[in-house]
């Protein structure tokens, strides 16, 4: 089975039903969002720039990666984003992972591996910090991922759960490549998308931000 088949398997179970890591090392993905001072990106197309890198790492995964996904994907499918600028951001580069542009807006989604042995360059990111206002994107086209409207979270919680979101939407229709994502914080999309049997739900952990069992994101 390939590391998408897993979590299809797996889609449907609560977040806090799936047991701790075998060998007890807690693994994450880190997903690094390109936040430059001058000028900032849009906070839609950063977040679809971020849900096409996270299901993209899976997609598009070099030979060497396969055991390091698995061993993640076997245990909680965790994600930190991080922010970077300058030289940082050309830095991550030389990670392992894909980097994704959405309309100027750049994501990358590094390799995952355990949160306390992540390369240096990574663990001086900050993860919070920065938020990007609000914006109006354009009508959206599939596939969608929609945000809660009633729940708020940062730039860094909303592209780790669009990253779970387009990862789940990923393996449960059998995808091969990574597309495009709409990413939008509408309540007509979201009742649209929770009447659908063919859409997705992503249900927090509640480890950051949210509590535990809250549905961050719909996809279909």
């Amino acid at each position: 089975m390939s590391v998408l088949d897993v979590l299809a398997a797996r889609y449907g179970s609560a977040p806090t039903s799936i047991p701790p890591e075998a060998d007890g090392i807690v693994r994450a993905m880190p997903v690094v969002l390109r936040i430059e001072r001058e000028p900032p990106p849009s906070r839609t197309a950063l977040l679809e720039a971020a849900a096409q890198a996270a299901l993209a790492v899976c997609t598009d995964a070099e030979p060497e990666w396969e055991e390091p996904l698995r061993l993640w994907i076997d245990g909680r499918i965790r994600k930190i984003a991080r922010r970077a600028r300058g030289a940082h951001w050309a830095a991550v580069q030389e990670l392992p992972g894909v980097t994704v542009e959405v309309d100027g807006a750049e994501a990358r989604a590094l390799l995952p591996g355990p949160v306390d042995a992540v390369p240096k360059i990574v663990s001086r990111l900050q993860i919070g910090g920065t938020e990007l206002p609000a914006d109006s994107p354009g009508p959206a086209r599939a596939p969608v991922i929609a945000l809660n409207p009633d729940v708020d979270m940062t730039v860094g919680k909303a592209a780790a759960q669009v990253g779970h979101a387009s990862m789940i939407l990923g393996a449960v229709r059998g995808w091969t490549h990574a597309p495009r994502f709409s990413v939008r914080r509408d309540r007509a999309l979201w009742a649209e998308l929770e009447a659908r049997a063919d859409a997705v739900a992503v249900r927090d952990a509640g480890f950051t931000e949210v509590d535990p069992g809250t549905v961050t994101c719909r996809a279909g």
